[in-house]
């Protein structure tokens, strides 16, 4: 819309304003110079933050000391920290089963018969010898009567054939008796001693085979099972009658990898901590599988154990192995990165930019990662956000405390 108005000359005659004047004056209450004064100062403020927005596009120059705060406000700070070299030593977790170590079937070996007694039960602790099983004897005592008879009479007949033959020697040089019936009284006295050796023997084997009938526990050591009753008929071959654990000793079957088996020998020791108990128990790696299972690829290290109440065979229990010692830079696990190209950390260069190193690890303890490689000890490894850096990002670093 345009506005028509006058203006009013010195002498005295009014000339009509038309376009831009027309409307400066229409406002009322203000003159034509103020508003034209106006709109100057706001094109100079809109020329003043064009420019600055260019500068600030554009970086700036080095020299000025706005770009200079724009740019230190963006440097990002970063915690580092300087490993140095930690003598580290190795460990390895694994879990398995607690057996006996040395475990013993024990069943009957004699004739077998019905049973008396079972005077020890299961958890017990039995001294080699120590009766575990009574069986009725009452047919094999009779037999052993007999043959401790048998005996007397032998040596009754080797009595009388010792006497004969004595008067017969006496009567020889006499001539009241030949010299055969000298050597006829000889061979009866050789008959009845031997007869009194078989009688004696006869003995023997019954005593034996008595005695067999009694099961006795072949070792020292702790019942594990009882499969006996009283009343029950055993007889040899049959099924074992008691498992016992040989000293009491047990061992745990620890399931390990290819790679940390061959990190462990026969002597290492270990710690085995059963999982129905808080309780650990030191033993040691007596024995290492010398196959490869070809399913789960893992292989057995066998620790034996003393005994102690709280291992209990079929029982699950985690051990913790030492796997050697070695010096090397120990980093927590926030500073170490990895991708498709490996593992990797950030290293603070003298210029406070970040630059990648690769590393390789080795050994995980409570306190952190061994680098077995890539790092000397002495580099500013960030310890923490290295996922939010880029190779030559500019940082601020500072130590840990």
């Amino acid at each position: 819309m345009n506005y028509e108005t006058t203006l009013e000359a010195q002498d005295g005659e009014r000339y009509p304003l038309e376009g831009a004047d027309a409307e400066l004056s229409a406002v009322p209450g203000e003159d034509v110079s103020s508003k034209r004064r106006k709109y100057a100062i706001i094109a100079i403020v809109a020329a003043i933050a064009l420019v600055a927005a260019f500068f600030f596009m554009s970086g700036g120059e080095d020299d000025d000391p706005f770009a200079a705060t724009q740019g230190a406000s963006q440097v990002p700070l970063v915690t580092v920290v300087t490993p140095g070299r930690t003598t580290i030593a190795g460990t390895i977790q694994a879990t398995g089963t607690l057996t006996a170590r040395r475990e013993l079937p024990v069943g009957s070996v004699g004739e077998g018969g019905r049973v008396i007694s079972v005077p020890v039960d299961e958890g017990q602790w039995v001294r080699q010898g120590q009766v575990l099983v009574s069986i009725d004897r009452s047919v094999q005592a009779q037999q052993i009567e007999g043959a401790r008879a048998q005996i007397g009479v032998a040596q009754a007949d080797l009595n009388l054939a010792q006497a004969n033959l004595d008067r017969a020697l006496k009567l020889v040089d006499r001539g009241f008796i030949s010299k055969a019936d000298v050597d006829r009284l000889t061979a009866t006295r050789d008959a009845a001693r031997a007869r009194v050796g078989v009688a004696r023997a006869t003995l023997g084997e019954l005593q034996a085979r008595t005695a067999r009938l009694n099961i006795y526990a072949p070792a020292s050591g702790l019942i594990l099972t009882r499969a006996v009753e009283p009343g029950q008929t055993v007889g040899a071959g049959g099924a074992p009658l008691f498992t016992i654990a040989q000293g009491g000793e047990m061992e745990l079957a620890a399931k390990l990898s290819e790679e940390d088996l061959a990190k462990v020998s026969v002597g290492q020791s270990a710690t085995v901590t059963p999982v129905s108990s808080d309780k650990s128990y030191t033993g040691q790696i007596w024995q290492i599988s010398p196959t490869i299972d070809e399913t789960s690829r893992q292989g057995e290290a066998r620790i034996a154990l003393a005994y102690a109440p709280g291992l209990r065979p079929g029982g699950f229990a985690s051990a913790v192995l030492n796997s050697g010692i070695i010096v090397a830079p120990l980093l927590p696990e926030s500073a170490i990165q990895s991708d498709d190209k490996g593992r990797f950390v950030y290293v603070v260069g003298n210029d406070d930019r970040v630059h990648r190193k690769a590393v390789k690890t080795g050994i995980v303890t409570g306190e952190g990662v061994a680098v077995t490689e890539g790092l000397s000890g002495n580099e500013r490894v960030v310890l923490r956000a290295g996922g939010f850096l880029a190779d030559g990002d500019k940082v601020k670093p500072q130590r840990a405390k």
